[in-house]
């Protein structure tokens, strides 16, 4: 049946309207960016092929160029569109972050965090640069490493503090598993950071862990 023969409370786009996005399935929010369905299936029967083929919404918003285009009801267009939805939502996070604000919203930064690492297939190590009033100066990627690990170089870090002035930092890495927590590398670059960054009188004031669930601080566990 055609999504235009369905009531209209029950159609994506006018729920959406009446009862706001979080009243959707994932399967009807995919619906609607795909717009059209293929021959003998509409929209939200292909968004739920879709999510039962890839097992949800992240693995299919993850998949490579060539991945999703491959897919069934995708393409190029498609792509380009989801990349530019994935890059707005990052860059209306990242407007919480934004030079100059100080960091009083925890929950927004770990968000703003999830969105800019989780999704990368190897670690990456980055540091938010604060001044003496904890007001963001920039967020910068420093290492990136494979599956298993970065290789964090303190030199750099204590150069990149240097650089940007900073007075404060927060460094942040994610776990590809999935699994936020802390190993006990983790807390041994930790303490080397901290104690190279001591030496020029620039403060850590966290290390979090993005993985698929709520960023996990060091601080917040004793561990910094």
């Amino acid at each position: 049946m055609r999504i235009t023969d369905w009531p209209d409370a029950e159609r994506p786009r006018e729920k959406l309207i009446a009862r706001g996005p979080q009243a959707l399935s994932d399967a009807e929010l995919l619906a609607i960016f795909l717009r059209t369905g293929v021959p003998g299936r509409n929209a939200v029967d292909l968004a739920r092929d879709l999510l039962g083929q890839y097992g949800g919404l992240r693995t299919l918003l993850g998949l490579s160029r060539e991945q999703f285009c491959a897919a069934q009801g995708l393409g190029m267009a498609k792509y380009a569109q989801l990349q530019a939805v994935l890059e707005m939502a990052r860059r209306h996070l990242g407007e919480t972050l934004k030079r100059g604000d100080a960091l009083t919203q925890p929950d927004a930064v770990g968000r703003f965090l999830q969105s800019r690492l989780r999704d990368y297939p190897y670690e990456v190590f980055a540091c938010l640069y604060l001044d003496n009033r904890h007001r963001v100066i920039e967020f910068c990627e420093l290492f990136r490493g494979t599956i298993d690990g970065a290789s964090v170089h303190p030199r750099e870090v204590v150069r990149g503090a240097l650089t940007h002035n900073a007075a404060a930092v927060i460094f942040c890495h994610n776990h590809p598993s999935g699994v936020a927590e802390p190993s006990r590398a983790d807390e041994a670059i930790t303490r080397r950071l901290r104690e190279a960054l001591a030496l020029i009188d620039v403060r850590v004031l966290d290390h979090l862990i993005v993985g698929d669930g709520p960023c996990v601080s060091l601080a917040e566990r004793g561990l910094l």
